[in-house]
């Protein structure tokens, strides 16, 4: 496949307008500390206790990807009454395993996270910032507080960006110690969290946001303070993408998000995600056949000749495919590192201090 011409993140900026929408993948976070969001340093940081089973089934995939042996699981569960009928506790060992890696996997995301917004500096958060503004909604599939961070940075003398999430402190109780959600509060929410986050928590009762002014306790702080008394953050972590369906039509926050992102219209920017087969629910469903954005804008990070680029251009080109009549699609490629989303600018002459008011 012949290589695309590539934008530069300027050139998409000016081909669009302020009611394009943007969609992070994990590569979002990567570029802010590579050192900790890759799944081959979660892996290396993971506890893996009394899952010595799993922790083997890893070196047999060849893999330290969290999802694709959750995925694998999955599959064997439903394979071992054909492949091993004589064991039928196989099945089991499968499934409960899959279930056990998910919480290993949150506990590995929040005991590496970086511990206090000011791990950030002010420079890495105005690049960022600049990044993130100028976007009619901003969608995340990444579990991590760094969005909300950058989000609430409203203290570094640049313009305020204006979000809303439809959390706030739930009726009849102004006095909580935290915000909950409800669909009443944001007809049209403007930052959607849609595989759910490190400070999204199901009660079962209401779902709620930890955060940092109503306790003045550092987020990760309370998020490891629930994970040892085994409350566990909304994940969407799931293997596969019908998987992670199920998992999201089980909650009302994550079934409304999944819902209204489809009817985002205009121009929508994917940066660093590789329109992987896990997510198909959001490329293929919400973009693909369901989707009304006309233009679509794919970041590729380094060679585009790459065999991994190439995949994402297959990828891309396929959703393409999926659109005929009225909301026809048009795909281009930019540069990521054109972006600079976390790097200093020449231009910024700032400290690196932040006189950080959000933890």
């Amino acid at each position: 496949m012949p290589p695309p011409s590539l934008l530069s993140y300027s050139e998409v900026l000016a081909e669009t307008d302020e009611s394009r929408h943007l969609l992070l993948g994990n590569g979002f976070s990567i570029s802010c500390r590579p050192n900790v969001f890759t799944y081959g340093r979660l892996f290396d940081r993971a506890d893996f206790g009394n899952l010595a089973r799993v922790r083997e089934a890893f070196d047999v995939l060849g893999t330290k990807n969290f999802e694709a042996l959750i995925r694998a699981l999955r599959s064997f569960a439903m394979l071992a009454s054909v492949y091993a009928p004589g064991a039928p506790e196989a099945n089991a060992k499968a499934a409960g395993d899959a279930d056990a890696l998910r919480e290993v996997l949150v506990g590995a995301v929040a005991n590496s996270h970086p511990d206090r917004p000011h791990d950030i500096v002010s420079a890495e958060y105005l690049r960022c910032r600049e990044f993130i503004r100028g976007y009619k909604s901003i969608n995340t599939l990444n579990y991590d507080l760094l969005l909300y961070w950058a989000l609430m940075q409203d203290n570094l003398g640049d313009d305020k960006i204006s979000c809303d999430d439809g959390f706030r402190k739930p009726a009849g109780d102004p006095m909580a110690d935290y915000v909950s959600w409800d669909p009443d509060n944001s007809k049209t929410p403007t930052v959607r969290y849609l595989h759910g986050a490190l400070h999204l928590f199901d009660t079962g009762k209401e779902m709620k946001k930890f955060t940092w002014v109503n306790t003045q306790v550092p987020l990760i702080k309370q998020i490891r303070a629930a994970l040892n008394q085994d409350f566990y953050p909304v994940f969407v972590s799931e293997g596969t993408s019908d998987e992670k369906v199920e998992r999201i039509r089980h909650n009302d926050y994550l079934c409304k998000m999944y819902r209204s992102f489809t009817e985002i219209k205009g121009a929508l920017v994917v940066f660093g995600h590789s329109l992987d087969a896990s997510d198909d629910h959001i490329f293929q469903d919400r973009i693909g056949r369901h989707g009304k954005t006309s233009q679509l804008y794919v970041s590729l990070h380094g060679d585009p000749t790459s065999e991994a680029n190439q995949g994402i251009i297959r990828r891309a080109t396929a959703l393409s495919n999926l659109r005929r009549g009225k909301w026809q699609l048009n795909v281009k490629y930019f540069d990521a590192d054109s972006a600079s989303v976390w790097k200093k600018s020449e231009s910024l002459s700032i400290p690196d201090q932040t006189n950080v008011s959000v933890q």
